[in-house]
């Protein structure tokens, strides 16, 4: 059992029957009134988010969980297949178990949190930023860069992206994967 001081990004607790990972906290201390934790809630099993806020104090029933690095093989449908980079093993899982599958590319070797109890995958961790190379967009307008405008991209994953007006068709760029937006130019 846990509390609310323990609550971090990425802690897997029990609530509501189903198992849950926390996507973001905050602790508030009002100046009237008891501290609490308000949080948001990503369930690992179904991949829809709650919102909730905990009483300081409050019992959390967390769940013990060991992280393994898988590489990503393929997608087929509505399933993701990883490989354990240690033993060889392979997994499924479902596309609603990962943060940003369309960001994610053949070969990306990336973290899968493992419920201890009964060796059940619970979710995919990406790493925090990853390369990929544009496939289609837009020419930007030469003259037009004194604001800050953007144009949607696609990457080569499929995803889209909103980047500068610089970037060009071939371009490999650096994504934040957990907001999913463009960070820079990768020079080669």
């Amino acid at each position: 059992m846990a509390t609310t001081s323990d609550i971090r990004k990425g802690l897997c607790i029990h609530y509501n029957h189903d198992i849950y990972k926390i996507i973001e906290f905050l602790h508030v201390k009002p100046g009237k009134g008891p501290a609490f934790v308000r949080t948001k809630l990503k369930s690992v099993t179904t991949g829809k988010t709650i919102d909730n806020t905990f009483s300081a104090g409050h019992k959390i029933d967390d769940v013990r969980v060991e992280t393994h690095k898988f590489q990503f093989l393929y997608n087929e449908g509505e399933f993701y297949h990883f490989m354990n980079t240690e033993d060889y093993t392979q997994i499924r899982l479902l596309k609603e178990a990962l943060d940003t599958p369309e960001l994610m590319k053949e070969g990306e070797v990336v973290t899968v949190l493992i419920n201890t109890e009964d060796n059940a995958p619970l979710s995919v961790e990406m790493p925090p930023h990853v390369i990929l190379e544009v496939t289609r967009t837009e020419p930007g307008v030469k003259g037009n860069t004194a604001t800050n405008a953007t144009k949607p991209a696609t990457v080569e994953t499929g995803a889209e992206v909103n980047v500068p007006l610089f970037i060009n068709e071939g371009d490999k760029i650096r994504i934040d994967t957990e907001k999913g937006q463009y960070q820079e130019r990768i020079k080669e």
